[in-house]
């Protein structure tokens, strides 16, 4: 219960990890991203608003101090004063901006919004004209009310000298809910997009991690030793294949190690039946006082048969050690597979007679020319055959066998007439350690080692069903390299 708990913990924390790097490397990016967005977009309205306020009142001031500094200004203070209290008297935009005259330093003298006279606002843009004689801006509180504003001044000039300074100032109150509402809206814009990322990251990370935890979590129990086992596969898309491909993986690993558990049990059994006929058979020679002639025969003959069953049974384990760790190799040469074939049946046509079975060899009438080859190796491969063939079709007491040209292959027939193999079982029977329904003797690996050495000559070896019944082993090598 407690390992249980602790795999449980272990998984939560391992997800919780997943998400937070999964939301670090993909959410955090949006959000700044969208955060950048928005500050450069505040910026830029807030920029164009003020601007375009500004510019507009700046070319008010402009216009309306260039016709004071043409006309009014050169006929003293008292014709100044009055043109300032009639133009803020016929001013059309008083009920939005407010225009000022002051004094050379900086004073109230007239005011469209009844500003007391003689007060001085004080901001930089009256100091600025004043002194440099220069229009300037200001943008920020008005000393006297504290509301923000945006304020022009623009110098008046008479004789080279500055003799007061013409004022517009405006709220910047609507400006700034302009604004405001811009940026609210750009934000709530950006929520949205940010909200959206989220849940679709928060769904696709269920999607992604979640599986790939349960898959993380089967292979986990495939390693420690659950061959076989099968995830369920709900998925249509890349994890389907995956899960698709653990559990194609485990049903191997579990057929395999059922094949090694079978193949340790049958070669134990197969290595105690000669073992143990060799010894009985030995000690019987051993202690028979008579030493009668015939049955000292019987019993070398039994006990030579079964050494040298144990030592074919020891190659093909030789030869499966090479396949496994790549030591197994050719040594090509020239070879005439007919004269080979024709060595193999020779050697079996007599035994096989003394078990009752006809051999019979059709060498296709006609010369052959030699292939490139391993001669030993492909007579070893013959001889598996030809063996196979009495040992599971050995009830068929006939065996038919040829040799024959098929476009650019060479081509070796091995045909019993015995029971034939289970279809079921013919996908399955060139496998490693693969015995099947078949309770003849033998290890389970000679085909696995005769598909090996074909292919290595880059040729085929197909193993079917004949029609009309028994087993036939089609050999196909190519006669070019």
């Amino acid at each position: 219960m407690a390992e249980e708990e602790k795999n449980l913990r272990w998984k939560a924390l391992r997800l919780r990890g997943l998400r937070q790097r999964w939301i670090f490397n993909t959410v955090l990016p949006v959000l700044i991203l969208l955060v950048l967005t928005v500050v450069l977009f505040s910026m830029g309205v807030s920029n164009y608003y003020y601007s375009s306020m500004r510019d507009g009142l700046e070319k008010q001031a402009q216009a309306q101090a260039g016709a004071f500094n043409d006309y009014f200004m050169d006929n003293g203070f008292s014709s100044y004063y009055q043109k300032a209290v009639q133009a803020a008297s016929d001013y059309a935009d008083k009920d939005r901006i407010e225009l000022q005259f002051l004094s050379n330093n900086g004073a109230v003298i007239v005011s469209t919004s009844g500003l007391t006279s003689g007060t001085s606002p004080g901001t930089d843009d009256i100091t600025w004209a004043i002194t440099k004689s220069e229009m300037k801006h200001y943008l920020g509180q008005d000393p006297e009310t504290g509301e923000m504003i945006l304020a022009v001044s623009h110098p008046l000039i008479s004789e080279g000298k500055v003799r007061g300074v013409l004022r517009l100032v405006t709220s910047v109150r609507l400006v700034n809910r302009q604004v405001m509402l811009a940026v609210l809206t750009i934000a709530l814009i950006a929520m949205l997009c940010m909200a959206l990322v989220i849940i679709s990251n928060l769904i696709f990370i269920n999607n992604v991690v979640e599986p790939v935890a349960v898959v993380s979590e089967a292979a986990k129990r495939i390693s420690a030793g659950s061959y076989g086992f099968q995830i369920e596969n709900k998925y249509a898309d890349e994890l389907g294949e995956l899960v698709e491909n653990i559990n194609d993986m485990s049903l191997r690993i579990g057929q395999n190690e059922k094949m090694k558990s079978e193949f340790i049990s049958s070669v134990s059994h197969e290595l105690r039946t000669p073992l143990t006929a060799i010894n009985g058979w030995g000690e019987t020679i051993l202690e028979d006082p008579t030493g009668d002639p015939v049955q000292v025969r019987r019993g070398i003959r039994i006990i030579l048969n079964e050494s040298r069953r144990l030592s074919t049974m020891v190659e093909e384990l030789l030869e499966f050690s090479k396949m496994e760790d790549g030591r197994f190799t050719l040594r090509i040469e020239q070879v005439d597979l007919q004269a080979e074939f024709e060595d193999a049946t020779f050697t079996y046509r007599e035994l096989f007679r003394q078990e009752g079975i006809e051999l019979e060899y059709d060498d296709g009438g006609e010369i052959l020319p030699p292939i490139s080859g391993d001669p030993e190796r492909l007579k070893q491969v013959f001889c598996n055959v030809l063996d196979n063939a009495a040992k599971h079709g050995g009830a068929g007491k006939r065996i038919m066998t040829s040799v024959s040209k098929e476009g650019g292959y060479q081509v070796v027939r091995v045909r019993d007439f015995g029971p034939g193999i289970p279809e079921e079982e013919l996908p399955f029977v060139k496998q490693k350690f693969y015995k099947g329904s078949s309770k003849a003797r033998g290890s389970g690996i000679g085909l696995a080692v005769c598909d090996e050495i074909i292919s290595l000559h880059n040729g085929i070896f197909e193993i079917g069903n004949a029609d009309g019944g028994g087993a036939i082993v089609t050999i196909r090598l190519p006669e070019k390299e």
